[in-house]
């Protein structure tokens, strides 16, 4: 990696390699990345005046105050590259392709007898994991299916040889219901109970055909027995194999493993459709917006995405089906533009998933713009405001005497949480009890923030508290310059008296106003947020304070033992001899005392 300092002259001593390039401001924050061919002339297209530029892309050349660049060998590394550096920085001026959900797996445990578990979390040593599903409701039926199918265990059970030969266990109600043989008991053994899980792992690879085989096989040896009960079972089975795989949109069972992603855009987003293909069954399908920052292309959008949705869906696909043409070797799969046949279908199914979501997208975006919320038509009409106040901004204070003081802001829009809007603040430069103080300086620096980055501001603004409070957070905003060119008021908790500047009597709305059951609402969130906060703030000054009382457990431990249990709580929760294997017995018994005796 090499840092240049941003001037005309040192542009020109850029590499002419593939890799990626840095744009740092005069922070040192990175506020994108991006890849290029040639680094050389694709960092010196943004400096070109002939070049024309929107007005994001202009916005963001003025805050570049240093590159910095990284050549690798392709430009799939370059690639790659990218897509961890925008996932781990998250640059404000890069597209951010996270969706923010969490998908479900069944994950097949490498117990000596194997469970089979709904998690949202992938550790691969824990076992082997089939998915994701794109909804709760379809792995919970997936998982009813099989438990029809199959005889599994659900206990948490340490199932060793030993265990089992001592007699440690009882058999539970799965037993009893048919649910479960009873390995814990030796009423099933390892061998036929791996065969079972096996039938499982077949049918999560959508392996219809052999899990059939096995059961047809079974009905069969059954009826030649005159075990017609048993027979009769096994057919029941395979009904509930027929039922689940008509379920299944099942492509062609000879097309194998395949992604298809097709895009559309217009100036402002990008729409995504997603089919996972595995084994010839559609596994996995998805939509996505992609919100677009400065002026990309969606050929340059495409192989990003790629990466993302492979990534989401743990894709082993050797080919990627899209709409467009993508100009980059992406190895080790390829990547092809079907014209005709089956594949062309497929391709075209997920631009009618991409049209649907641009659709069902604008008929959103157009529903919050020409339907205003009625609550904020009322609150409009009874706090006499010029405009709608479709984005609310509501602060709140916290401390017990004076110390750990923090400070909350939330952010309603159209009447509803925005809790990705949501900041909370350390007090920096008010000492003691200061609620005063401490509105007008968290007030000042939300506001000095959004005027430099010239986001735009809320169309009210509402203080938790009185008159006094009012008073702090208006001299805050003309400080910054913006008093006037937003609403502000304060509600006073007691009376629930709401207060407007240069106004001595304060307004009192009807109990039952939805205008103010609106205005509680945000005071109320303010105050949860603030709260959190604050009590997290306190918990952890408390037990970094017990950590340092502690003789012999220093900083390298504490790490050590926060890398391996993530919260000073799980690590107080832990027993003795699991704390032993980790920092020695002697600190662990130092330790666990500690927390004993408090």
């Amino acid at each position: 990696m090499e840092t240049l300092l941003y001037t005309p002259n040192n542009i020109q001593h850029l590499p002419a390699l593939p890799g990626i390039y840095k744009f740092h401001n005069k922070k040192g924050d990175v506020i994108y990345v991006g890849k290029a061919k040639n680094i050389k002339k694709r960092v010196s297209n943004y400096f070109t005046s002939s070049k024309v530029h929107n007005l994001k892309t202009q916005r963001m050349i003025t805050h570049i105050a240093s590159i910095g660049y990284t050549v690798v060998n392709s430009d799939y590394e370059a690639l790659l590259l990218e897509n961890n550096l925008i996932k781990e920085l998250q640059p404000r001026y890069n597209i951010l392709l996270k969706d923010g959900k969490t998908y479900p797996y069944l994950c097949i445990t490498n117990d000596r007898f194997p469970k089979l578990i709904i998690t949202r979390k992938t550790t691969p040593s824990l076992g082997k994991y089939y998915g994701p599903f794109t909804s709760s409701y379809t792995i919970k039926q997936t998982l009813e299916t099989i438990k029809k199918l199959f005889s599994f265990r659900t206990c948490n059970y340490n199932l060793s040889e030993s265990n089992i030969a001592k007699n440690k266990f009882k058999v539970c109600l799965d037993y009893h219901l048919g649910h479960c043989k009873g390995p814990c008991q030796s009423f099933q053994d390892e061998g036929s109970y791996q065969k079972e899980m096996d039938q499982i792992e077949e049918l999560l690879k959508n392996n219809f055909t052999s899990v059939k085989k096995v059961f047809k096989e079974k009905m069969l040896a059954a009826a030649n027995l005159l075990e017609y009960k048993q027979a009769q079972q096994f057919k029941e089975h395979l009904d509930i194999l027929d039922q689940y795989q008509s379920k299944s949109l099942i492509i062609n069972p000879m097309a194998g493993d395949l992604d298809v992603v097709a895009i559309i855009s217009d100036q402002d987003y990008a729409f995504i459709g997603y089919l996972y293909i595995k084994n010839g069954a559609i596994s996995f399908t998805q939509h996505r917006v992609v919100t677009k920052k400065l002026e990309e292309e969606v050929s340059d959008l495409l192989p990003l995405i790629i990466c993302e949705l492979r990534s989401c869906s743990n894709s082993v696909a050797h080919e990627v089906l899209v709409n467009i043409p993508v100009e980059l070797t992406m190895e080790p799969f390829s990547i092809t533009m079907p014209k005709i046949g089956d594949k062309r279908k497929l391709v075209e199914l997920a631009l009618q998933n991409a049209l649907l979501c641009k659709k069902d997208f604008l008929h959103k975006k157009s529903n919050y713009q020409e339907r205003p919320n009625l609550t904020l038509l009322r609150l409009q009409q009874d706090l006499k405001l010029k405009e709608l106040p479709y984005a609310i901004e509501c602060f709140d204070n916290s401390n017990i005497q004076g110390h750990h003081p923090v400070a909350a802001m939330v952010c309603f829009k159209n009447g509803n949480p925005s809790k990705k809007d949501y900041r909370h603040y350390n007090i920096k430069t008010v000492e003691g009890p200061n609620d005063f103080a401490s509105m007008h300086e968290v007030v000042k620096r939300r506001y000095t923030t959004l005027v430099k980055e010239q986001i735009p501001l809320p169309h009210l603004i509402v203080i938790d508290g009185g008159k006094g409070q009012l008073n702090a957070a208006i001299l805050a905003l003309q400080e910054v310059g913006i008093y006037g060119k937003v609403a502000i008021i304060s509600i006073a908790k007691r009376l629930e008296e709401i207060y407007f500047p240069n106004d001595t009597l304060p307004l009192h709305l009807n109990k039952q106003s939805p205008s103010l059951k609106l205005l509680q609402r945000l005071r109320d969130e303010a105050h949860r947020f603030a709260i959190e906060f604050h009590r997290a703030k306190r918990s952890k000054a408390a037990l970094h304070n017990n950590w340092e009382d502690i003789s012999g457990i220093g900083p390298k431990t504490m790490d050590k033992l926060l890398q391996k249990f993530g919260t000073h709580e799980a690590i107080q929760a832990c027993s003795l001899d699991k704390l032993a294997t980790i920092i020695g017995t002697a600190k662990a018994k130092q330790l666990h005392d500690f927390y004993t005796k408090r």
